[in-house]
């Protein structure tokens, strides 16, 4: 099965070509399944065939994973002397929507008969922190409730007994437990080589500003990018009959070859003149060729570490970052990780064995990659017999 998940700048028509790309790839023959948001009806009844679409409604999401941490620790909340919260009392939280849109995606991927994933995702910055969300939540969780130290592990369900309540350590690395079960189901998900991320743009300076950005945050999280879409396009005829038509598509196509020179695959979709509505107008944006998914391609290069050692004595991690700025790159080395930022984007990274053992001497911008230089330390590295 295949997923793929469709953002871009706010305001570029992420949702309708999300929804015209899940039609066009039914059209196919392909079973398809949509995820939206809770006020999308992209599709009035009847669904075209093929297609199932299912909202993501954060609140209700919000309100029964709640409700069952409740139950989960209503023993020990009433040890505490504290009273549950009912059900009509819970309003969602900031960042409600993230985790529920993950959770989304982890069942779709679960889901039977299905080929298909299509996501309509939030704008492009909150789509990079979506998706790096679970990678983040596992190390924090890692970091502060280690496994290996849970204390007296045999003893607590004696000590349990003898109090009454499960024991609040043993609640807490419990739920931790099933915390980082969930992350690494999701986290698998959106890592997956069958998992794509479709980009939805209108060609202008202030979307190939976006772009740079969100491109920038998603190659740090090793995210694939499958398409970029430029959208409402204006159209030939009308270019001819209207001077300022003619110069907004002179800029267009401005900006519309400069991405494609980039190697990005460049799908094009013509203003339709009106704001798309029901599924003829979804219909026409699905006709344009190629918009459906193919296969997935071949992974691009990846963080790679290039053996120096005989000509430089160093070895070098090459980072791929397409078209970052020297002034906007970052690098820490902490212990065994490596905090890397680029540009509003963060993350930290565990060094591969051979780079543990080594000194960060180093690094340099060259042809879209970030390479840092790592010199063996003496005192680790192996000698030579």
């Amino acid at each position: 099965m295949q997923t793929l998940l469709v953002t871009g700048p706010g305001g570029a028509g992420r949702s309708t070509v999300a929804a015209a790309t899940a039609l066009a790839a039914a059209r196919e023959g392909r079973r398809v399944l949509l995820l939206c948001g809770p006020d999308a009806d992209p599709f009035p009844a009847p669904v075209p065939a093929g297609l199932r679409v299912t909202p993501v409604d954060s609140g209700q999401e919000f309100r029964t994973e709640l409700a069952a941490l409740q139950e989960r620790g209503a023993a020990l909340i009433g040890m505490l002397g504290g009273r549950p919260l009912g059900t009509e009392e819970l309003t969602e939280l900031p960042g409600a929507e993230q985790f529920a849109l993950l959770r989304a995606l982890r069942r779709a991927a679960a889901e039977p008969a299905t080929d298909l994933v299509v996501v309509d995702m939030p704008p492009l910055h909150q789509a990079v922190a979506t998706l790096a969300l679970p990678a983040q939540l596992r190390r924090y969780l890692a970091r502060l409730l280690p496994a290996e130290r849970q204390a007296a592990r045999a003893l607590r369900p004696v000590l349990a007994q003898l109090a009454g309540v499960p024991m609040p350590a043993q609640w807490l690395y419990e739920t931790a437990a099933r915390w980082d079960e969930e992350l690494a189901a999701v986290q698998a998900v959106v890592e997956a080589p069958t998992t794509r991320i479709r980009l939805v743009a209108e060609p202008g300076p202030a979307a190939d500003t976006a772009l740079r950005t969100g491109m920038l945050g998603l190659a740090l999280h090793e995210l694939r990018t499958e398409s970029l879409v430029a959208n409402r396009l204006v159209p030939a005829d009308a270019a001819a009959a209207h001077p300022w038509a003619a110069g907004l598509a002179e800029q267009q196509r401005a900006f519309l070859d400069a991405w494609t020179r980039r190697g990005l695959p460049v799908h094009e979709l013509a203003h339709l003149g009106r704001d798309p509505r029901g599924t003829d107008d979804l219909a026409a944006l699905s006709a344009t060729r190629d918009l459906a998914p193919g296969p997935a391609p071949a992974p691009g290069p990846g963080w790679t570490v290039e053996d120096r050692l005989a000509d430089d004595g160093v070895l070098v991690w090459a980072i791929p970052l397409p078209r970052a700025r020297k002034s906007e790159l970052d690098l820490i080395r902490r212990g065994d990780e490596l905090l890397v930022a680029a540009g509003p984007h963060r993350r930290i990274v565990p060094l591969p064995s051979a780079l543990r053992r080594c000194t960060v001497s180093g690094a340099a911008l060259t042809d879209g990659a970030l390479r840092v230089r790592f010199t063996p330390d003496p005192r680790l590295w192996p000698r030579e017999r």
